[in-house]
């Protein structure tokens, strides 16, 4: 048997970046719920800057974009506001939708559909 050499993308040490399911989840996120806000969280040493969106309900996702101006250009082209979380932090409706989760006994991530 011989091995076979693992693809680029499964490397250590190669920093993970968005793919367009990324952004494709994204963009229904923002489509499928109101108040959608976002938040850029900065990168880090193995998964380039992400972003949180959070709707008014208090509702969340978060995933993987190329960067701050892919943050902010996905912003503009859905006309939400940036906002970046090292400096303003989360809305208190993020921590208490994800507070009543835990109550509720959902301690996954949040799924992929509509609003709880």
């Amino acid at each position: 048997m011989r091995w076979l050499p693992r693809r680029k993308k499964d490397r250590a040490g190669t920093l993970r970046t968005a793919t367009s399911d990324d952004v494709d989840h994204l963009s229904q996120f923002v489509k499928s719920r109101t108040g959608v806000e976002a938040y850029i969280e900065p990168r880090t040493a193995v998964t380039e800057a992400t972003v949180v969106l959070v709707a008014s309900t208090g509702e969340w996702t978060r995933r993987r974009i190329d960067g701050a101006e892919a943050a902010r250009s996905f912003s503009k082209k859905h006309a939400i506001p940036l906002y970046d979380a090292g400096v303003v932090g989360y809305p208190k409706r993020m921590r208490e939708w994800t507070a009543l989760r835990k109550q509720n006994g959902q301690n996954g991530p949040p799924r992929a559909g509509p609003s709880v």
